[in-house]
């Protein structure tokens, strides 16, 4: 069944992604209990609640073609659909995150597309996409993998795994004032099996980082934000 529950259940199933360079000093970077994301680094001092407006850039999707999996695939013609579905998962992300700021009944951030649009206070989102991972049992469906036991998305069973990596800048000094990563899975579900996406519930992951953004964003000092762990943990 589905898991539900505080953070440390996704903390004893989930492993970090390996650090993926969008983040300049990710050493800094630390697990939080009231957090739901695996590694954070937020600036001392740094007071979100100065700020009034942001701007959610292009979701950077450079570190994704360096994923072991993709060059392990023999057709050029599949590597390059995955590279045109990575963009549109990119978009997706992107668009995500601001609809559900735009959604937020808090009113949290106005929503502002450049810089120089900026009346108030701002910080800038900048998300790259590192890590879309489809299960074994799916490359195998779609013949992109060898025989059951080898390649490398072994031991990924009905696991659809994505991760993130994330900064947040203060548009006027140009400096970074808090960073994120997280690595989420979510079970495949029949429909995923009849499209033989590759990418199978990626979009459900995202939906979910795109709610915790603006979670975080309206959270009270000492509040925990939870997250939810839409997965077994005995996957079939």
């Amino acid at each position: 069944m589905v898991r539900s529950g505080t953070n440390d259940i996704k903390a004893n199933v989930v492993e970090p992604a390996p650090d993926a360079g969008f983040i300049e000093h990710p050493e800094r970077q630390s697990k939080r209990a009231d957090l739901p994301f695996q590694k954070v680094w937020i600036k001392p001092g740094f007071d979100k609640s100065n700020y009034r407006e942001l701007i959610v850039t292009s979701v950077n999707t450079q570190y994704m073609e360096k994923m072991d999996w993709l060059h392990s695939l023999s057709s050029a013609n599949i590597i390059g659909d995955v590279k045109k579905d990575t963009e549109e998962l990119a978009v997706y992300f992107r668009q995500q995150v601001i609809k559900k700021f735009r959604e937020d009944p808090n009113h949290r951030f106005i929503l502002i597309d450049y810089a120089n649009q900026h009346r108030f206070p701002a910080l800038q989102l900048e998300i790259a996409l590192i890590e879309v991972m489809p299960s074994q049992s799916m490359l195998h469906a779609l013949s992109w993998a060898g025989p059951p036991g080898t390649g490398t998305a072994v031991g990924m069973v009905n696991q659809r795994r994505a991760a993130f990596e994330a900064r947040l800048r203060d548009v006027q000094t140009g400096e970074v004032v808090a960073t994120f990563a997280d690595r989420d899975m979510q079970d495949a579900g029949p429909i995923d099996l009849t499209r033989l996406t590759w990418y199978g519930p990626a979009k459900g992951i995202m939906d979910r980082w795109a709610e915790q953004f603006v979670q975080i964003a309206n959270r009270k000092p000492g509040e925990m934000v939870t997250d939810p762990t839409p997965f077994t943990l005995r996957p079939f």
